[in-house]
């Protein structure tokens, strides 16, 4: 799903040693980045909680229906969980990110962070169903083990003199690989492969952090317009937020309780 992204067209400075503490310029770039990757992340698990809390319900005569580990859904958890709408939840989320990823530089700046915005609602709703099928206990143990992760890879990303750019077709080719290997797992309902899958999952975008971290860091060009800048550090932040939460969902699988 990340991989529209990495065809956004960018000046690369050469070299991955630049000192964020003299160039300014280059630490700024980097905040905005971060903090626009921060407040999707928060757009996201805000959307996420509020769905569930409208979805389920614990009194009956409000129920419309009740799954097997006893939760009860009103009429919209049913409609966005139960109902054909939630193919339209689950595939939303890909349509906003390949437009945003295609179109966005022929977007203003404005345009494209609300974009980025919308998207992060969506994911939001669509990532709801996994308090029906996990405990919130363990589902904020895992956030909190995959920002403690994915802040020393990305600071590994940052601050590393070695050059990562030759992981990143061996990593691309990696999440091609968990795509095809998951939709075979739809079929045989295997418990290995979804271990394997969940195992290399992690690994991959573990690796992912680092490399685009690195690669967005090399994306920034003081000379570049204030539109131009915009962009790239939007579509930089969609990078890092697919890491992210990718990186989440296949920790859940193995940190997360069932219900």
């Amino acid at each position: 799903m990340a991989e529209p992204v990495r065809n956004y067209q960018t000046r690369a400075v050469p070299g991955v040693g630049v000192d964020a503490a003299i160039d300014q310029g280059l630490r700024a770039y980097m905040i905005k980045v971060y903090n626009l990757m921060g407040l999707g992340l928060l757009i996201t698990g805000l959307v996420a909680v509020g769905t569930i809390m409208l979805a389920t319900t614990t009194d009956p005569a409000s129920a419309v229906a009740t799954l097997p580990n006893g939760d009860m859904l009103t009429s919209f958890g049913y409609a966005i969980f139960g109902s054909p709408l939630k193919w339209l939840v689950i595939f939303a989320p890909l349509a906003a990110v390949l437009f945003l990823s295609f179109r966005v530089q022929s977007m203003s700046v404005s345009a494209a962070q609300t974009t980025f915005w919308v998207y992060a609602g969506l994911v939001g709703l669509s990532l709801s169903s996994i308090f029906l099928v996990y405990t919130t206990a363990s589902i904020s143990q895992t956030f909190f083990a995959t920002a403690a992760a994915f802040g020393g890879l990305s600071l590994y990303g940052y601050t590393t003199k070695r050059d990562l750019s030759g992981l990143g077709s061996f990593l691309i080719m990696g999440v091609v690989g968990l795509i095809i290997a998951s939709v075979i797992n739809i079929f045989l309902q295997s418990s290995a492969l979804t271990f394997a899958v969940s195992a290399i999952g992690v690994l991959v975008f573990a690796g992912l952090t680092a490399y685009d971290t690195q690669n967005i860091k090399e994306m920034y060009f003081e000379g570049d317009e204030t539109d131009v800048a915009g962009r790239k550090a939007i579509m930089g932040a969609l990078r890092l937020y697919l890491d992210f939460i990718n990186l989440f969902m296949f920790l859940l699988q193995f940190m997360g309780d069932r219900r």
